[in-house]
């Protein structure tokens, strides 16, 4: 008998044509395609399922009839494509659904996904770091939520490193959000840019300073489905990158001699 198959697939941020070629491989090869509608768009899912294939909408069933889905396919040697919104590694509850799945004796992959937060950063026209600004990015939510967080991983925490922050699943709380990142050290003309469905047809984005977002969101209704990008890199011009620069060198480049001079001052 043939083992059963489940393949965790980011679906991308919204857009269908974000998911990856092999996401979209694994969803045309499963006899069952599981994803939440409210956050996948269809056209990630009927442009590349085959006929006759099994649709299943999860955001009307609950994680246990998931699992019992997977235990058919281990039963019957399926071949089960999980469709989630995103890259499953981020808030996706597939550790879960991987560890039951492998104690079914099914085969497990996770085909990675675009995460909403480089969608965001790519629609605003943004990198996230920017030499001698930012060289890191904190990916993090606010607690209070449905999930408990730990004690070590507030916001404010986070933001003492006043670095970029991607802060996902606080749209609703934006008062207590903008509060957080105050107490980490951020000062209101911190840019930030603000995004709404990123990649859907209905997206929405914009640009505003730390004290305007808790006011805006209010205007815009926004609650659900909004990131957050935090940080002076957002703000920032370009600068010249060393990797780049003709005095630096690697092992496919060797660097020009005056150019390395110059670059090993500026560094002094």
């Amino acid at each position: 008998m043939v083992a059963g198959r489940v393949s965790f697939v980011g679906a991308g941020p919204g857009a269908a044509d974000l998911i990856t070629l092999r996401g979209a491989r694994r969803i045309a090869e499963a006899d069952v395609v599981v994803w939440a509608a409210s956050l996948v768009m269809q056209e990630c899912v009927t442009e590349h399922a085959r006929p006759g294939a099994e649709l299943v909408d999860s955001s009307k069933i609950a994680h246990e009839d998931v699992l019992a889905l997977y235990a058919r396919a281990a039963r019957e040697g399926l071949r089960v494509a999980r469709v989630h919104s995103g890259d499953p590694s981020l808030w996706g509850a597939v550790q879960e659904q991987y560890d039951a799945a492998e104690a079914l004796g099914l085969e497990v992959e996770i085909v990675p996904g675009v995460s909403a937060f480089g969608a965001a950063a790519a629609t605003a026209g943004r990198e996230l770091t920017i030499p001698e600004v930012a060289q890191s990015v904190v990916l993090c939510r606010l607690e209070g939520g449905k999930t408990p967080m730990p004690e070590r991983e507030k916001v404010r925490e986070f933001a003492r490193h006043g670095t970029t922050m991607a802060i996902f699943l606080s749209a609703a709380r934006t008062s207590q959000l903008v509060e957080e990142l105050r107490a980490g050290g951020y000062p209101d003309d911190t840019p930030v840019v603000v995004a709404y469905r990123v990649s859907w047809p209905d997206e929405m984005w914009f640009r505003c300073r730390l004290d305007e977002v808790a006011a805006r969101c209010k205007e815009h209704k926004l609650w659900r489905h909004t990131l957050f990008l935090v940080g002076a890199a957002l703000g920032a011009s370009g600068t010249r990158s060393h990797l780049y620069h003709a005095g630096h060198f690697h092992t496919f480049r060797k660097p020009d001699r005056e150019a390395r001079r110059a670059l090993r001052a500026s560094r002094g």
